[in-house]
């Protein structure tokens, strides 16, 4: 039998992991992560999992970095305001994990990924009455498979911001 939970945007997070200039990683987030998953704990199999994240709610701790991450020469906000996934197979990777295969959509551009999950925690009750469960999901993609190419060269040698970016979701889902 399924269950319906929606993602708790207030209390969900998608995060991302770059390097820049070849030295350091840099951090950033999204909030206002949305969605639905459909599950099925007996048959992992039937489940489906379905999110939208605001592409303009980036945040790195630095301004200007947002706005140009916000620009058309990085996720072009304006024209791709939402960055989504739509699993297309749920399987068990054992006990308390998840392999979650589906399309994911950034900057227009639509490519296959494998979500790593630990959980769904157990369900229990929040404060207000609702039956919560959390989820915890990890993926690496490259920017440049998304036509997100943007980059410059280093004085040194090198690039500005490396191709390749560790995502990371943190999901709070309320039973619907």
């Amino acid at each position: 039998m399924t269950t319906t939970y929606k993602i708790d945007p207030a209390h969900s997070t998608a995060h991302f992991v770059v390097k820049h200039m070849m030295i350091t990683n840099v951090h950033g987030a999204f909030s206002n992560v949305q969605g639905s998953v459909v599950r099925d704990p007996a048959n992992p199999e039937q489940s489906k999992v379905d999110v939208v994240i605001d592409a303009k709610t980036i945040q790195t701790q630095e301004p200007d970095r947002d706005k140009h991450l916000r620009s058309a020469d990085f996720l072009d906000v304006d024209k791709y305001p939402t960055i989504t996934f739509k699993s297309t197979s749920v399987k068990s990777a054992g006990e308390g994990e998840l392999s979650i295969s589906g399309d994911l959509t950034i900057h227009g551009v639509t490519k296959p990924v494998v979500l790593k999950v630990e959980g769904p925690t157990a369900e229990s009750k929040d404060p207000w009455g609702n039956l919560r469960m959390g989820a915890s999901g990890t993926t690496k993609i490259k920017r440049s498979d998304f036509g997100l190419t943007w980059n410059a060269a280093l004085e040194t040698g090198g690039i500005l911001v490396g191709d390749d970016v560790k995502i990371e979701l943190e999901v709070s889902l309320i039973k619907a």
